[in-house]
């Protein structure tokens, strides 16, 4: 059995065509307001710059010995000049840290014991860490949102944003929850997005942005990021339909895309702003088809992209 700490313990239900219609239109009005293994790795995503081979010169032809009557020490040879640092992109985002947490891990069902490990989410304890989801067909969450955050990555840079994965395939498992927020706090982020895929019953589809509810207790105080998570999730929630053609979560939201939750240690925990985006139903075989497309994934980085853009360039 699958498990994902981002599965909502929520009733499923239905809204209105009238609410799904009015997120699409969200979606358009913000178009100009500023602003919790190895994936499958799109043209272009890595995990760094080349490096520059040096080669070997050339050996000079021997200088003639000088001449009797020179005198005083030989010229020394001349050095080449050091070569300057590469420059960061500059752009919108220049100055602006994100971090992008890949939900789950594809190797944390190596690792149960450690993932089962209990860890302090502030109101409570939880797991350290869960295995995902995953399509009918086998394909991973965890393989998914590597794959996603990668592009991400690659978009925002971009633009001149420094970014920050909480893991890249380069860990056994995890990290943990309380580790995830850990790392954008550290960071100084001005936005963290937890990037996972829901594993939910047939027939529910679409896409929703999770918010970080009011929570005090403990090591939690999400006081001073809710609203600031919210305009973040909101313009994600926006944008992520217009680069996609996704409608909002038809079982989760009432059709807003959006859903507040105080039960995740990776916002609980989080003194910066941010958010989780499901960004579909793996277990819909609909929505399947759209999350196992290499295009696709590559329109959802884009709307996730466009949403952090307009958030911080306000």
């Amino acid at each position: 059995m699958f498990h994902d700490e981002s599965v909502p313990p929520t009733p499923r239900r239905r809204p209105s065509l009238t609410a799904v219609a009015a997120v699409a239109v969200l979606g358009v009005g913000l178009t100009g307001c500023g602003g919790d293994g190895g994936g499958l790795v799109g043209a272009g995503a890595g995990k760094g710059g080349d490096a520059v081979p040096s080669s070997a010169a050339p050996s000079a032809p021997a200088s003639p010995s000088p001449s009797p009557s020179r005198t005083g020490p030989s010229p020394s040879p001349s050095k080449k000049p050091a070569a300057s640092p590469s420059k960061a992109p500059s752009g919108p985002l220049s100055g602006r840290t994100v971090v992008i947490d890949p939900g789950h891990n594809p190797d944390n069902r190596l690792h149960t014991a450690e993932i089962n490990r209990q860890v302090d989410i502030g109101t409570t304890r939880k797991e350290c860490d869960t295995t995902g989801t995953a399509t009918n067909s086998g394909y991973a969450e965890a393989s998914f949102t590597l794959d996603v955050s990668r592009r991400l990555r690659t978009l925002l840079r971009a633009q001149g944003a420094k970014v920050v994965l909480t893991h890249d395939g380069d860990r056994p498992y995890g990290p943990c929850v309380d580790e995830r927020a850990r790392i954008g706090n550290r960071a100084k982020a001005d936005a963290v997005v937890s990037v996972h895929a829901d594993g939910s019953a047939a027939g529910n589809r679409g896409f929703h942005v999770i918010l970080p509810a009011s929570v005090r207790g403990g090591g939690a105080d999400t006081s001073k990021i809710t609203g600031p998570s919210r305009d973040l999730g909101t313009r994600i929630a926006g944008l992520f339909v217009r680069a996609t053609g996704s409608s909002p979560s038809n079982y989760i939201g009432g059709g807003t895309g959006l859903d507040t939750r105080g039960d995740l240690g990776g916002l609980n925990l989080s003194t910066v702003p941010k958010v989780f985006i499901e960004c579909g139903n793996m277990r819909d075989p609909k929505d399947a088809a759209l999350l196992t497309s290499a295009g696709w994934r590559q329109k959802a980085a884009q709307g996730i992209a466009d949403g952090i853009s307009s958030y911080l360039n306000g």
